[in-house]
């Protein structure tokens, strides 16, 4: 049949419809209807970079592992990350064009401000599981965030962890909190306080900083005269951390210092140079040299040859459970809705990570609540386990 003999009435109306295609964005003509799309509000610059950075090539990497595999029951994964410089409102900005243009079921979040704002969002949409960089107690609530979780044990459990190595290497050990006047600083210091006395541990003094690189010499006095056997940083990255244990060496102090994750990756313990000889803290990965047994781990390796910070670590093992939960929502032939998501992920139990934690998990609540002793061997260039893998 040639073009003259298809009546006026339907060609108009097949030209509207190719009108009708073309107008469609693009995006969401490409993306196919059987993707599932991971969203990130990313740190790609500015302060928080540094993890930002590998946070993102951690996601990047587990999907394309996913991808090659086939993907989820047929289903391709597509990861549409933004960089939000670490700010929150450009955060929520990126949340908002990444959702209007994607169908996206997963999301990971760059900060606890950002995890707060958004929550409404999240319950508002309903179709979206969420995770992220924050291990803030306060986000560790299944009725307030019933929507999010995250990957390791939450700061107050993180101080557990801790305490419960003290309390087993020294019964009745005296401790020092030194953390910062933040948000993220003051988040686990009074539970936690609680917390020690019922592990017979007395907490005999709490000093609290600006966030940053600042004079310390007036609090290492404080710090000095209250003796603790260990000493507990929070809140910190780096400074002033190694300013703190410098200057308490000097003046004759024996602790044991200690950190949380942000602290925790190696390269920047490293940073500390012989200061830090003997650091420790909790991490609830294995870290990028680890020798025992860990195929997902042989797996990054292959991927990448060169040493991987633990913020690749939290990032891949992020869309690792993104991705499990979203398998068993289509397992059980269950839409990918915000609630069925979080049932999914609550259904792990004794769930084996391929050896990046070192015990299977179980995901009961908001948080992965395990984690480890490790210790600064400045001579090897490594932090080296001390410690059985604990779990809460």
């Amino acid at each position: 049949m040639d073009k003259q003999s298809i009546p006026i009435q339907r060609r108009s109306l097949m030209l509207g419809a190719a009108a009708a295609a073309l107008a469609h964005p693009l995006t969401v003509l490409a993306q196919g209807a059987d993707e599932i799309v991971i969203g990130g509000s990313i740190p790609m610059t500015g302060v928080f970079a540094f993890a930002g950075v590998g946070i993102n090539a951690g996601i990047t990497d587990y999907v394309k592992i996913i991808n090659d595999a086939g993907g989820i029951k047929g289903r391709k994964i597509r990861y549409v990350p933004e960089d939000t410089g670490y700010k929150v409102d450009v955060s929520v900005a990126a949340f908002k064009k990444i959702t209007s243009q994607n169908k996206v079921n997963l999301y990971y979040g760059d900060s606890t401000g950002f995890s707060k704002t958004i929550n409404p969002e999240l319950e508002r949409n309903g179709n979206i599981l969420m995770t992220g960089a924050s291990f803030a107690t306060e986000l560790n609530d299944p009725k307030k965030f019933p929507f999010q979780f995250m990957v390791g044990p939450d700061y107050t459990e993180m101080f557990g962890i801790l305490l419960r190595h003290i309390a087993k290497e020294k019964p009745g050990a005296r401790v020092a909190f030194v953390y910062s006047d933040s948000e993220f600083g003051r988040d686990p210091i009074d539970e936690s306080e609680a917390v020690a006395k019922k592990l017979g541990l007395s907490v005999v003094v709490k000093i609290m900083t600006p966030p940053g690189s600042v004079d310390v010499s007036t609090e290492v006095i404080k710090l000095r005269r209250a003796a603790p056997d260990y000493t507990i940083f929070h809140g910190y990255i780096l400074a002033p951390i190694p300013e703190f244990i410098t200057q308490g060496k000097q003046q004759g102090m024996t602790s044991h210092w200690m950190g949380t994750f942000w602290t925790m990756d190696s390269s920047t313990v490293m940073k500390m140079g012989e200061v830090g000889d003997g650091f420790m803290g909790v991490m609830p990965y294995r870290y990028y040299y680890d020798t025992e047994k860990a195929p997902m781990l042989d797996k990054i390796r292959a991927m990448r040859p060169e040493y991987q910070s633990t913020a690749y670590t939290q990032g891949f093992l992020a869309a690792m459970l993104l991705l499990e939960s979203a398998k068993r929502c289509l397992d059980g032939g269950k839409p990918l809705t915000g609630g069925n998501l979080k049932a999914a992920l609550n259904t792990l139990k004794d769930f084996d990570t391929g050896g990046l934690i070192g015990v299977p998990i179980t995901i009961a609540g908001n948080s992965i609540p395990v984690g480890r002793i490790y210790k600064a061997d400045m001579k090897a260039q490594k932090m080296i386990a001390v410690s059985d893998w604990i779990k809460l």
